[in-house]
């Protein structure tokens, strides 16, 4: 059986993907800092190491084939990202495992190109683009020097899955419970988003499918490419009523930024909610046959519930 450690299990997307793997019949360890299992990973081995500690990484993930790097330091905290990086691929080189590594779409800069291809060059603008392009290229230099193989599978804003932290559940999600809709930018604008569960199984895909990839891959994730107008709507359909819709203050961000750490790194990235951008893929399918993909109305209506939203009901549809 193959053995895949998942790290950052504790987060978000560590959860979704680790329960994929081991709904795909994986021997899946869920790595942590204090060791414990979330409930979503019934089933993992839970095992204790730091990402900051080389030598903690190395033992947590002695033994395994694949390595998911689920890491991701909360938005004023990435100068942890390279040390992280590094450490994973001392980890991976020790143990001569795959490394899965999630991609952004911050690696394109402003002006964002309307249509992402996996040919498409990289132009990081800002800090947190930059840093996501030097782990790129570390990993690439790793894969390139045949010490450690990487797949980069590259993806919009995560929707999905339980726990905070997306813009999801802490911009368009948060007051629909009280009938408003918050659109983070333009209503009308198209907007690369991942629906977590979609993007797991694709992973597992990448994970089954190794015969057909190379030593350094980084492909295309294409998920929901729609505007605030789409999702509404089927948050809507699920709630079986109608949302107010209203607009994140970006004024009062940006009139706070200079005091507040958070809020200026929110508005570092502010470019991706003004301009219209999707992913596109030639080489994903080539990979994993059928790119798994659950109707938006479904996912919609599932990512709410996943964060405590009560809903009229969930749409049928097959995915």
């Amino acid at each position: 059986m193959t053995k895949i450690a998942i790290l950052g299990a504790n987060g978000r997307l560590g959860r979704v993907v680790g329960k994929a793997f081991i709904d795909a019949g994986f021997d899946v360890r869920a790595i942590t800092r204090t060791g414990k299992v979330p409930a979503e990973l019934k089933g993992a081995t839970a095992v204790a190491g730091d990402a900051l500690d080389r030598e903690s990484l190395i033992r947590a993930t002695q033994g395994v084939d694949i390595v998911f790097n689920g890491l991701n330091p909360i938005y004023t905290d990435w100068g942890k990202c390279m040390p992280m990086a590094e450490n994973v691929m001392a980890a991976c080189r020790e143990n001569g495992a795959l490394h899965l590594f999630p991609g952004t779409v911050y690696n394109y800069g402003s002006p964002m190109p309307q249509v992402i291809t996996e040919a498409t060059p990289f132009h990081p603008t800002t800090e947190k683009g930059r840093i996501r392009c030097a782990m790129e290229a570390l990993f690439r230099g790793e894969a390139e020097a045949g010490r450690v193989r990487t797949i980069v599978l590259r993806a919009g804003d995560f929707f999905g899955g339980t726990g905070s932290g997306s813009w999801f559940d802490l911009v368009v999600a948060a007051k629909i419970a009280k009938g408003v809709y918050t659109a983070p930018g333009p209503a009308d604008l198209t907007h690369e988003w991942a629906y977590l569960p979609d993007f797991a199984v694709a992973f597992v895909g990448l994970a089954k499918n190794l015969d057909k990839t190379g030593f350094y891959e980084a492909i295309n994730f294409p998920g929901h490419a729609i505007t605030d107008l789409d999702m509404k709507a089927a948050a809507e359909k699920a709630l079986g009523r109608k949302l107010k819709l209203s607009f994140m203050p970006w004024w009062v961000l940006r009139a706070g930024s200079p005091f507040v750490a958070m809020w200026r790194e929110i508005v570092s990235m502010s470019y991706l909610r003004f301009e219209a951008h999707r992913l596109a893929s030639t080489r994903l399918e080539q990979v994993i046959g059928e790119i798994p993909h659950t109707p938006l109305d479904q996912a919609v209506a599932q990512a709410m519930q996943d964060i405590g939203i009560a809903i009229a009901q969930v749409s049928r549809q097959a995915a």
